[in-house]
């Protein structure tokens, strides 16, 4: 198994997450500059294309590039929080076609004051019927940042549900 996870703006994927990550395969977590690179999504879909990146994870404006990722590579992806309606950087968005309707989980903070869940969903509901197949879920107990333990449950919960 290969995971691709794709860290928000300014971060970077912490050690105890990827251990969490490594118990279900190989990590690739590439260091990623937003604000200097306009094409990040189509730069990550060539240096990963030859990969057999088999799942896509990503947090805040790293699930808006995994959301994009995961249709250029037929995978499914769990996206926390995903920036899929505003960022503060601008990116280029390629059009990628989603032949296999590539599974989505979608978790979501309420709380997030950062990336309004609000206009996640809508931005779901418009691309419901053509895009892919969701799984969302909205947590209260959640704001921008994810926990660690909250991490690990939705990771393992993920997991489960593809049948790895």
């Amino acid at each position: 198994m290969n995971i691709l996870y794709i860290h928000g703006l300014n971060g970077s994927l912490s050690p105890e997450k990827r251990a969490i990550l490594e118990n279900h395969g190989a990590v690739y977590s590439p260091p990623i500059d937003y604000q200097e690179n306009d094409y990040s999504i189509e730069h990550l879909n060539i240096e990963f294309k030859d990969k057999d990146i088999n799942v896509v994870m990503g947090s805040s404006m790293g699930g808006f590039v995994g959301y994009y990722l995961s249709i250029a590579f037929q995978t499914p992806a769990l996206l926390f929080n995903p920036a899929l309606v505003y960022r503060s950087v601008f990116q280029n968005v390629p059009d990628y076609k989603n032949r296999n309707r590539s599974f989505k989980k979608i978790v979501l903070g309420a709380q997030d004051d950062i990336v309004y869940p609000n206009n996640t969903l809508l931005f779901i509901a418009e691309r419901i019927k053509n895009n892919t197949d969701y799984q969302i879920s909205i947590r209260q107990d959640l704001a921008h940042r994810i926990p660690l333990d909250i991490f690990e449950e939705e990771v393992e919960s993920f997991f489960k549900g593809i049948g790895y």
